[in-house]
């Protein structure tokens, strides 16, 4: 499968959160050509400002593969991470993330600039069906105001 196909199973898990009136983010993580873990945001629901995508999708993998590092997997996520994500995304030496929107106000670049949070082997592609990730996030907030 496609970066863009992986991504729009991305979006499936997001459009579940936004049904839910959880900011609309989804991932899910790619190992070998298999789907190993998939999340939505559930911060309201759980009552836990942890509880983002990444870090949901992180803990469902190790779980499934009895391993702390993913080194040979892919993270497909919606919007880009936030600082928080990306040192859960450090720790984990995931080997790639797909990102779909950029998020101008918390994604890692905000605090981190040009300077690189992930592990040092770690590839990074931006901008996979951007447009349909940005537009569900308006669509949300939009809703919200």
């Amino acid at each position: 499968m496609t970066d863009e196909q992986y991504m729009q199973q991305a979006l499936k898990e997001a459009q579940k959160a936004f049904d839910k009136d959880e900011v609309p983010v989804g991932a899910l993580i790619v190992l070998n050509n298999q789907v190993i873990a998939r999340a939505h945001n559930q911060v309201e629901m759980l009552n836990d400002s942890t509880a983002h995508a990444e870090v949901l999708a992180l803990t469902s993998a190790y779980g499934f593969l009895g391993s702390k590092y993913l080194p040979d997997a892919t993270l497909y996520v919606t919007l880009e991470p936030c600082l928080m994500c990306s040192g859960a995304l450090f720790w984990s030496k995931i080997g790639r993330i797909v990102y779909g929107a950029p998020d101008e106000k918390n994604g890692y670049r905000r605090s981190c600039g040009h300077n690189n949070p992930f592990h040092p082997k770690t590839e990074l592609t931006g901008g996979v069906l951007e447009a349909d990730c940005a537009r569900l996030m308006k669509d949300f907030f939009k809703r919200k105001r």
